[in-house]
């Protein structure tokens, strides 16, 4: 696996995850919808945490920046 994520990719999903954690623990989101966007969240947080997604290698994406 190729990383294709770069660090605001990263930061963002990491946001939005927690804020998704948070609305749930605090029953702003719940039933069906909750556990869906706390699959979401969850996706969004391994993918950030191992800097590769799927979904941009299926899109050709690449926000990673490359040291050379």
């Amino acid at each position: 696996m190729k990383k294709n994520m770069g660090g605001l990719d990263r930061g963002i999903r990491i946001v939005v995850a927690l804020i998704i954690a948070a609305l749930y623990y605090y029953k702003v989101i719940d039933g069906t919808l909750g556990m869906v966007l706390l699959a979401l969240a969850g996706i969004f947080l391994i993918t950030s945490f191992i800097n590769f997604c799927p979904l941009y290698t299926f899109f050709g994406l690449n926000t990673h920046k490359k040291n050379n």
